[in-house]
């Protein structure tokens, strides 16, 4: 999905993924896993929360939750990004990854070098999607809590025992490296929302999900 279409705000939740330049392990290169949740804290003191995460070897999924409307999500995101490169490219440079640095620089196109941009760490686009349901909240979730040991990942024997996760805090109510806000303690309701000329537009927001 391109970053510069516009998500609505009329949902509360939304499921989002970004990925490293090429899929490079950069952020486990680097071991910036910190700079993650330096990132999610910052999201929370800022009015959004993050309900649900992974944190893989290349790339980040998550569940971002809004407390009001007029939140603009590609900003968001964006500048979640800009953070995070920022501190990658600083960790290489101290490692003296002269390779990585290298292709990450020639990645840059010429119209986002006339920016100021220098390195490429993330891919340009993300992808998001509007959390409309009960069901597929809980998907979500689900996918996120196995993806260490979904397909060719095998990062633990236990998806529940990978760190960079909120699996632990949702199957043992163990927090390891970060705090997420368990989806129960947000208002889930359904809302109704005015249309050009005056219609109203209900969205669904979940309710509570049992087995968690």
């Amino acid at each position: 999905m391109a970053v510069k279409y516009k998500h609505s705000d009329i949902y509360s939740m939304y499921y989002c993924t970004f990925t490293c330049y090429e899929w490079l392990p950069l952020i486990d290169v680097t071991n910036s896993y910190d700079i993650v949740y330096n990132w999610f804290t910052i999201l929370a003191q800022n009015k959004t929360e993050v309900i649900a995460f992974v944190i893989m070897p290349n790339h980040i999924h998550c569940i971002l939750y809004f407390s009001e409307p007029g939140f603009n999500l590609n900003k968001i995101i964006g500048n979640g990004k800009r953070f995070m490169a920022y501190e990658i490219i600083n960790r290489l440079q101290k490692n003296n990854q002269a390779d990585l640095l290298y292709k990450l620089s020639n990645a840059v196109l010429p119209n986002e070098k006339k920016k100021g941009q220098l390195h490429k760490v993330f891919k340009n686009s993300f992808d998001a999607k509007a959390i409309f349901s009960e069901k597929f909240l809980f998907q979500k979730i689900n996918y996120i809590h196995h993806n260490p040991v979904s397909g060719k990942w095998m990062l633990e024997n236990d998806f529940v025992s990978y760190a960079h996760s909120s699996a632990s805090f949702y199957e043992q109510g163990k927090i390891v490296h970060f705090t997420p806000k368990h989806f129960r303690e947000k208002t889930f309701h359904t809302e109704s929302h005015l249309l050009p000329g005056g219609k109203k537009s209900f969205i669904f927001l979940p309710e509570p999900i049992q087995g968690f």
